[in-house]
């Protein structure tokens, strides 16, 4: 189907991107981190902590959100999208707000370092170090001891799928499952292996021309982009993973990467739902989930987090 007449109302006030523009990450925060809804119109949930977890070589803010008294919950770590060099607590907020009400999971949202400041693999070891931490303070979070999942978008899409790969790889704690949300699995943009990328390349908020660029902050350490861990759609083992939930939108570059990656995972035994968006872009989350067409997203991704 076309791109949904809402989202083109906003495309179409987008100027034609300058290819000599070069991107500033601190300029790109000020205008991602911005949150589209003021917290009163936000999802309201029981309770909102700001709690901080101390490292080796950092502290970690994570924000703790609770949907209703109870003497357990389900846990989930969500781990925001941004390319790696934004977004932040508040940029997701309502997001993660929407995933605890209509799923009833306690969710802990992690503030992890950003590129270029903190290139690879600082997001991952924050987001591996905040979920070890969480198993090791179970009792403090009421956790029922059944459920450990895992969700991010975009980037924090890449994140799930390295950190339920480090977890299997590691075995300092059990992920039950992961959603990740039009995940950016592939870091290597040497050449266009996926339809998607060229198909929805220009015009639709994420510019395939522009992705090396944004994704150069977070590889500035030398990071090997066949690494498993770097792009997880590279690992030659998916055995033994968590159940997935893999969601795309029809217009999104990242599309087809997000779909192999479902196939893969059930090649190897994993059990995954998938669920393309038609007619919806890169980031529809929170910013058009008030749209009937896609509402629904958080619901689906509840009931698969209470599946069994």
């Amino acid at each position: 189907m076309p791109v949904h007449p809402e989202i083109k109302k906003i495309l179409d006030m987008i100027p034609e991107s300058d290819a000599n523009y070069k991107i500033n990450p601190e300029e790109h925060r000020k205008a991602f981190n911005t949150p589209i809804l003021p917290v009163e119109k936000r999802e309201q949930v029981y309770s909102v902590e700001e709690v901080s977890i101390p490292t080796s070589v950092t502290t970690i803010p994570i924000r703790i959100y609770t949907p209703y008294k109870s003497e357990s919950y389900s846990l989930l770590i969500y781990f925001h999208g941004g390319a790696f060099f934004s977004g932040n607590l508040e940029s997701h907020d309502e997001i993660v707000r929407s995933i605890c009400m209509e799923s009833g999971y306690k969710v802990i949202s992690v503030d992890y370092r950003l590129a270029p400041e903190y290139p690879f693999p600082a997001a991952l070891e924050d987001c591996y170090h905040v979920t070890k931490w969480a198993m090791e303070h179970m009792d403090e979070l009421k956790w029922d001891c059944q459920n450990l999942a895992l969700a991010g978008d975009s980037s924090g899409g890449n994140l799930v799928a390295a950190v339920s790969l480090m977890a299997r790889d590691n075995k300092d704690f059990t992920v039950t499952k992961q959603v990740l949300y039009y995940p950016s699995l592939d870091l290597d943009f040497s050449e266009f292996r996926y339809p998607s990328l060229v198909e929805n390349g220009k015009g639709y908020f994420v510019e395939s021309e522009r992705l090396a660029e944004l994704n150069s902050f977070y590889l500035m350490g030398n990071a090997d982009v066949n690494h498993p861990y770097v792009s997880p759609i590279r690992a030659k083992n998916l055995d033994d993973l968590p159940k997935a939930l893999v969601i795309t939108a029809e217009y999104d570059p990242f599309r087809d990467e997000g779909e192999l990656f479902a196939e893969k995972l059930k090649k190897c035994g994993v059990h995954v739902e998938t669920k393309r968006y038609e007619g919806a872009t890169h980031g529809f989350l929170g910013k058009f989930t008030h749209l009937d067409e896609y509402k629904d997203v958080y619901k689906r991704t509840a009931q698969f987090l209470n599946s069994k």
